[in-house]
């Protein structure tokens, strides 16, 4: 077996995932809110300008599969890490090679640093600097978001970017580019596949790439071929390899059904939201998903008119986790009709979305200086501390300003007269506030 041989089998014992990597943009799937023509990334990447960023998104999107393409692509180093395995010895290793390459060859390197967010902080420090000097450009991959799992010193020297699941039209047309391609794909077995397997495959599959290629390859191994050594993928097959029978409903009506389940919710119809959550995890839905909707709707449309449906909703949840279907889905009912029952109000959204909008374009914000930590202040600043009023020393509550002066007036949570929220209303009358 010559060398040629080697690297071909070699290559055909990767996994069909590996094997339909895009090898540039022009072939990445999905993710156009990042990487269409003319956008930043693409752009930065085409002229081998990209600075330290960080790659975060659910599994299967594309994220390894783009730092690839920048390894491709630029004239710089490329060393790739795994936060898992990767210590500070292998950090300060990388930091060196490029510190080399920078001084002896005026060649930048890349360091691509897999589950980034698996990085401790004393690892981080050890490679904060070189970031800092521009040593190495750093290439973060992440499923977690990097603002509350990673250290703050990286992430502020980094561009985030949100990878988001693929649709189900990307998964489509990438699982049609691996049946017919004789390269990389299974174009060579002689594989056809139903365009009802293709659809069940792309939409269990969540968003998740990976996922749809590893059910299509295990449904074209284990095919019997027909007389002539043809491989035929029917549905059923599809419903075997990827573990969930196919939906009973259209992609269409699967989003109907949900939007269904959420106004039922909203409407406080509890017989209906039990029946469309029923009829989305009979045809295949993950309950989680349904359960998932039903906390947000607690707060969303429940909130403080009966701030209990929240920890049933979240308990539901829970539940859900740790016992899984169909034990579960008792506590799920019960959540559904509890939320549903249940006193309503937007008041909670409402205060969000109107303190969010303050948070984006008040700028004059200066926190009133009784409220800041003058721990290690002056003494101006320690007379100024002085000034704050505790609200145990008058009864557990006085009168005092908490908002900068710029937004002082502000009134973002207001009570309705609805369930718990009368009370919350009575008590700020009581207690002289602005309702």
């Amino acid at each position: 077996m010559d060398l040629f041989d080697f690297n071909q089998h070699e290559e055909t014992a990767k996994p069909l995932a590996e094997r339909m990597r895009a090898n540039n943009l022009d072939e990445f799937i999905g993710q156009k809110h990042i990487v269409a023509q003319g956008s930043l990334l693409r752009r930065a990447i085409a002229t081998d300008k990209l600075g330290s960023c960080i790659f975060w998104g659910p599994p299967g999107v594309g994220k390894t599969t783009l730092a690839n393409i920048i390894a491709l692509t630029t004239n710089g180093n490329f060393i790739k890490l795994n936060a898992v395995n990767a210590g500070v010895a292998d950090v300060k290793k990388a930091v060196e090679t490029a510190r080399d390459n920078l001084k002896m060859f005026g060649k930048k390197t890349y360091l691509m640093l897999d589950e980034c967010h698996r990085f401790s902080k004393t690892q981080s420090d050890s490679l904060l600097p070189a970031i800092e000097q521009g040593t190495i450009i750093f290439i973060g991959s992440t499923t977690e978001n990097p603002y509350a799992s990673m250290t703050p010193a990286i992430v502020s020297r980094c561009r985030v970017f949100e990878f988001k699941h693929l649709t189900q039209e990307d998964i489509v047309e990438a699982l049609k580019k691996a049946v017919t391609s004789r390269h990389k794909g299974l174009g060579k077995m002689g594989v056809t596949v139903d365009e009802d397997a293709i659809t069940h495959f792309a939409r269990m599959a969540g968003g998740d790439l990976r996922m749809a290629y590893n059910a299509l390859e295990l449904a074209a191994l284990t095919t019997t071929p027909d007389a002539e050594g043809k491989i035929h993928v029917t549905l059923q097959d599809a419903e075997q390899s990827i573990q969930r029978k196919a939906l009973s409903y259209s992609e269409d009506d699967y989003y109907d059904f949900l939007s269904a389940f959420c106004k039922s919710l909203r409407g406080s119809d509890a017989n209906a939201a039990l029946y469309y959550a029923m009829r989305l995890i009979e045809g295949g839905c993950d309950p989680m998903l349904i359960t998932r909707r039903l906390v947000v709707h607690s707060a969303e449309d429940v909130g403080m008119a009966d701030p209990q449906a929240l920890q049933i909703a979240t308990s539901a949840m829970y539940a859900m986790e740790k016992i899984g279907v169909p034990e579960a889905l008792i506590p799920l009912s019960q959540a559904i009709i509890y939320v549903c029952e249940a006193e309503k109000s937007n008041s909670v959204v409402t205060a969000m979305y109107a303190a969010k909008a303050d948070a984006r374009e008040v700028r004059d914000d200066a926190i009133p200086p009784y409220l800041r930590d003058n721990s290690y202040g002056s003494k101006e600043d320690k007379a100024q501390s002085a000034k704050y009023k505790y609200p145990h020393d008058y009864g557990g509550y006085v009168d005092q300003q908490y908002l900068p002066d710029s937004l002082k007036d502000r009134i973002y949570y207001k009570p309705s007269d609805n369930g718990y929220e009368k009370q919350v209303k009575q008590t700020r009358k009581n207690k002289g506030k602005r309702v």
